[in-house]
């Protein structure tokens, strides 16, 4: 079963790079410079360089109604102006983290999830997506369970 991960949209988070930081704080956001790895941005799905400036927002990444609608904290870097397309593969930012995968079925309802070492996430989505009741898989950090990435079938 092949499947695609997509950044995400960058239209939606690039006016928050010329707000102030009390209209951020409004939004539940903050401007924040890279320190170290650790700031994976969820447009580009890549990890922003030393210095590099970022925005730290909540962002809904499963907006149902049920009672598995998530939100968490996401990085997006100012850089980032394109969300890149994976097709049956994995961004490099995915493949080397220790990560959750949660599968949903078309309702919204969480129906498996696993933790996949680095390395190991490929063979865990493609044998969720084997299953019918399987709609989308999200990606989430193993330790802090910030969104990375949804995957869906391609």
């Amino acid at each position: 079963m092949t499947y695609r991960i997509q950044g995400l949209a960058p239209d939606e988070f690039r006016p928050l790079f010329a707000m102030a930081d009390e209209q951020l704080r409004e939004r539940r956001a903050m401007r924040v410079i890279a320190s170290g790895p650790g700031f994976p941005c969820r447009v580009s799905l890549e990890e922003a360089g030393d210095g590099e400036q970022l925005i730290l927002i909540n962002h809904v990444s499963h907006d149902v109604a049920t009672p598995f609608r998530t939100s968490h904290a996401i990085y997006v870097r100012e850089e980032a102006v394109k969300a890149p397309v994976y097709d049956d593969q994995l961004p490099p930012l995915l493949d080397r983290r220790r990560m959750s995968l949660r599968a949903f079925d078309r309702a919204g309802m969480l129906v498996d999830g696993v933790v996949a070492e680095p390395g190991e996430a490929d063979a865990a989505i493609r044998a969720f997506l084997e299953r019918p009741d399987v709609s989308e898989i999200h990606a989430h950090t193993s330790a802090y369970g910030c969104f990375l990435a949804k995957i869906e079938r391609s």
